[in-house]
C-alpha cells in the first residue's frame, strides 16, 4: 500500500504522457478550454497613449499652474477633436479636456483630473492642494504588451480574462487542446437506474452521475458506459468496449478482494499493467490505477471504490486533481482554517473528513466536520464545500487546531 503523496505522483507521470490533439475554434468557443499555441500581440497595447480618466492633458511644466482649454477629446474621435487638428496649435499653456480612454495629442504627457481643477471662461486652474507629477493619469503606448510580445502561454486555460486578452490581439481563433473523452462504467448488482425505485437491497446508480457530472465540471466530455454486473464477462465486455472509446477509463466498484471483485483481474487479461492498488488514505482505500499501452497510445485506467462518497472523493483527489494540474485548469483550492470540533483519528492513514468551511465577519475561517464519516451518506457530502485533511500521523485533531481544507 502506498503512500496519498506516491499515488499522485504516479498519476502524474500516467496523465503528462496523454498526447490530445488540437483544433481551432471560435474566440467564443474557446472559454473553458487549454490553449495549445503561443499567442502574440499583433499591436503594442495600449496603441496610443490615452487617459486613465477624465480630466484634462497639458504637457508638463512644473512652473506652470493654470492653463487655456482649447477643445476636447472624445474617446474614438480624436481626428475630428475641435480646433487643434495639428499639435502646433497647441503649447506648453494649452489644456485640452478629455474623456477616459482618449488619445493624448502629440506631446501631452499628463492628465489632471477633474476634481483637481476648476475652469472659469477658457481658463483651467490647478486647485492649490492638488498633487502634479509628470506622467500621472496616462497610459502609455505598450506600456501593457508590445507588439510581438507574448500574451498567452501554451497551456494557459481560458477564463473571461483571457479571451479578453485574445480579442485585444486580434485573435477571433485559436488553437486549443481536444477535450479528453473519459468515460465511466459503474458495476455492482445491487445497482439500478436512477428512474427506477429501489426495492430489497438496491440502490440507484448514483456515482456514476456524480462523476459524469466532475468531468463536465473539468470541460472534458464525459461518455457514460452505464452498469454492469458483479459478473466477469459482463464486466469485461463492458470495460473493453469503452476503452475502445475513451482516452481516460473510469470504474467504480469491483476493486477490494472480495469474491465478486473482478476489476483487479480483467484489467490484467485486457491488458492493463496496474501501477498501483491501495492507498493508504480514508475514504478510498482499494483504489486500483493502471495504463493500457497500444502502440505508443496510453489509457489510464482509474478503477475507485463503490461506496458512493469514496468514489466521488477519490475521484476529486486522483483523477480531477491531478488533470487540473497536468492540463493547466484551475487547480483544486487549498485553504488553511480553524477546525470547529473535535475529530476521532486513531489510525495513520491520511483522512480526508468532509467539512463545511465559512469565513466570519472578520475574516477568520473555520472548517466543521459535517455529520458522520459514512462513506455511502451523499446527503451530508451534498452540503459539505471542503475536505478537512487529516495527515498520516496526526492523531485525534482538537477544535481549535488549525488544518488544510480542499475545496470542493
Amino acid at each position: 500500500m502506498i503512500s496519498f503523496r506516491q499515488a499522485n505522483e504516479l498519476v502524474i507521470n500516467a496523465l503528462k504522457k496523454l498526447t490530445p490533439g488540437t483544433e481551432l475554434v471560435s474566440i467564443l468557443d474557446a472559454q473553458g478550454r487549454t490553449i495549445a499555441e503561443d499567442v502574440t500581440s499583433d499591436v503594442d497595447l495600449p496603441s496610443f497613449n490615452n487617459s486613465a480618466m477624465d480630466g484634462f492633458a497639458i504637457r508638463f511644466d512644473q512652473s506652470i499652474r493654470s492653463w487655456i482649454v482649447k477643445g476636447e477629446i472624445q474617446a474614438g474621435n480624436f481626428t475630428n477633436s475641435g480646433n487643434y487638428s495639428s499639435s502646433g496649435s497647441l503649447d506648453n499653456l494649452s489644456a485640452v479636456s478629455i474623456m477616459t480612454g482618449s488619445r493624448l495629442p502629440d506631446g501631452f504627457d499628463t492628465v489632471i483630473p477633474i476634481e483637481d481643477a476648476f475652469v472659469r471662461e477658457d481658463n483651467l486652474i490647478l486647485n492649490t492642494n492638488a498633487r502634479l507629477v509628470k506622467g500621472m493619469n496616462v497610459s502609455k503606448k505598450g506600456q501593457d504588451v508590445l507588439k510581438g510580445e507574448t500574451v498567452l502561454r501554451k497551456g494557459t486555460f481560458l477564463k473571461a480574462p483571457q479571451i479578453a486578452a485574445l480579442a485585444a490581439c486580434g485573435k477571433s481563433q485559436v488553437r486549443v487542446f481536444e477535450r479528453l473523452k473519459i468515460g465511466v462504467l459503474v458495476t455492482g448488482d445491487e445497482l439500478i437506474r436512477i428512474e427506477q425505485t429501489p426495492s430489497g437491497d438496491k440502490i440507484r446508480a448514483s456515482n456514476l452521475y456524480s462523476i459524469l457530472s466532475a468531468i463536465k465540471e473539468m470541460g472534458m466530455i464525459a461518455l457514460n458506459f452505464g452498469i454492469a454486473r458483479d459478473n466477469r464477462s459482463e464486466i469485461k465486455a463492458a470495460m473493453a468496449f469503452a476503452l475502445e472509446k475513451c482516452d481516460v477509463l473510469v470504474t467504480t466498484g469491483g476493486v477490494s478482494v472480495g469474491k465478486y471483485d473482478f476489476v483487479k483481474d480483467i484489467s490484467g487479461e485486457l491488458g492493463i499493467e496496474t501501477v498501483f492498488h491501495k492507498i493508504n488514505i480514508k475514504p478510498g482505500k482499494p483504489v486500483l490505477f493502471g495504463v493500457k499501452r497500444d502502440n505508443g497510445r496510453l489509457q489510464p485506467v482509474f478503477g475507485l471504490p463503490g461506496n458512493p462518497v469514496s468514489s466521488l472523493v477519490t475521484f476529486y483527489l486522483l483523477v480531477k486533481a491531478n488533470m487540473l494540474k497536468c492540463f493547466g485548469l484551475d487547480e483544486l483550492t487549498s485553504v488553511k482554517a480553524i477546525l470547529r470540533g473535535d475529530i476521532v483519528k486513531t489510525d495513520s492513514k491520511r483522512h480526508f473528513i468532509r467539512g463545511f468551511l465559512e469565513r466570519d465577519e472578520n475574516g477568520n475561517v473555520s472548517a466543521s466536520p459535517v455529520g458522520l464519516e459514512s462513506s455511502g451518506n451523499l446527503v451530508q457530502m451534498s452540503v459539505s464545500n471542503c475536505l478537512i485533511v487529516i495527515e498520516e500521523e496526526r492523531i485525534n485533531p482538537l477544535s481549535g487546531e488549525e488544518v488544510e481544507c480542499i475545496m470542493i
